[in-house]
């Protein structure tokens, strides 16, 4: 049973009941015998409700104060909506360590990408205007395609119907005129379809970098990488090629955070994400997975070879003596902790990733600053894992 599948205390009366506002237990009926199904809004009502006791409950369980960081932590903890703070959430558990405020609010601002989400909106916006104009661009051309067809067509019956040789030059030059006026506009707004259309190729392209890329790192972001990984995965399985997978995370992030601010710290971060930059190529990828967490991806490396690159990788960042720039205080040792795995060993690709994920776990454990190997037990699916 996973950690959010614990048992966690439910009052009878819900959310409103542990409020202290009212409410009364639910009672189960035998089907066919109740009212009638409650409509679309009342079933949106319910659902909202047992979500907001569901996220009661949750606090209540872990003995958290109430506040925007623990309800919202709570609350994509238990919809999933970031696989990142699920992970995050279900170490803690699993470790026994408390739910305190500073952690709450961490998981919180990382999980939220409030900055990157609004961005992402504004491109997608602009987008959006681009095809509306396009699609008048496309009204207004039909339309004037259809006016010059109705305009050739009377003045070809009028011809038809010219008794004199000077009455069929002067519909003919009639005709010619309105051609070449029709002609010229619509080629006008032909001209306009165009150049709407490669603004929105531009403004297309800018939307798909914004969403793939990290925007202080400059690495493929996690979206990125999901996409990658598929691609490197089912190549290498077609080529017989060994391919393994690494999470990183940068050890006592948080202590550079609180002793040099949050600025140093988005600098430790490009730091460490342009040596892994260097370590990376056309057959091994690198992509920031939220917070201080970094993916990598290694294909045609045997799982020795990877776990080598990625450690001697680990000491030569672990031996620099960094200091910041602004106020000449050093930072300290900045290295990081690293899991890796062997995708194949694991089977799927999914798996294996929640294996590397452990390990890193276990280099935490173990004191930081180290590269551990997904042991078999990482490997097993959820359900295996937890009957064993």
């Amino acid at each position: 049973m996973s950690a959010r599948e614990s048992n966690l205390p439910r009052s009878a009366r819900g959310l409103l009941g542990w409020l202290g506002i009212g409410g009364s237990p639910r009672t189960d009926e035998p089907a066919g015998s109740g009212p009638p199904p409650p409509p679309p809004a009342e079933r949106r009502s319910h659902a909202q409700a047992r979500q907001l006791d569901e996220v009661a409950q949750f606090i209540v369980a872990h003995q958290l104060e109430v506040s925007a960081a623990s309800l919202a932590v709570a609350f994509n903890y238990l919809n999933a909506t970031d696989s990142r703070l699920v992970r995050a959430v279900e170490r803690r558990i699993n470790s026994r360590e408390p739910f305190t405020r500073e952690w709450l609010e961490d998981l919180a601002g990382d999980s939220s990408r409030g900055e990157d989400i609004a961005t992402l909106n504004q491109l997608v916006e602009r987008l959006e205007t681009s095809i509306d104009e396009l699609a008048t661009t496309s009204r207004d051309a039909h339309s004037a395609t259809s006016r010059y067809h109705s305009a050739l067509k009377e003045h070809v019956s009028e011809l038809e119907h010219a008794n004199k040789t000077g009455g069929v030059i002067a519909e003919l030059a009639a005709i010619a005129r309105v051609m070449v006026r029709r002609t010229r506009d619509l080629e006008r707004q032909m001209l306009r379809s165009e150049a709407q259309t490669r603004a929105m190729r531009r403004r297309l392209s800018e939307a798909r970098r914004a969403s793939e890329v990290d925007h202080l790192t400059g690495l493929p972001n996690r979206r990125s990488f999901d996409a990658t990984y598929r691609e490197q995965f089912q190549q290498a399985r077609a080529e017989a090629e060994p391919l393994c997978v690494a999470f990183c995370d940068i050890d006592n992030f948080k202590a550079i955070n609180d002793v040099h601010g949050h600025d140093a710290g988005d600098r430790v971060l490009k730091l460490v994400a342009d040596s892994f930059a260097s370590f990376s190529h056309d057959r091994c990828h690198v992509a920031r997975h939220g917070g201080e967490e970094f993916v990598m991806l290694m294909r045609g490396m045997a799982l020795d070879d990877a776990f080598a690159g990625l450690d001697g990788l680990r000491r030569q960042l672990a031996e620099r003596r960094l200091v910041n720039r602004l106020t000449e205080e050093p930072f300290g040792q900045v290295s990081f902790s690293a899991g890796i795995a062997d995708v194949f060993a694991c089977g799927d690709p999914s798996i294996a990733l929640r294996a590397a994920d452990a390990a890193l776990f276990r280099a935490k454990r173990k004191g930081r600053n180290r590269v551990e190997i997904a042991q078999a037990e990482d490997c097993l699916p959820p359900l295996a894992s937890s009957a064993a």
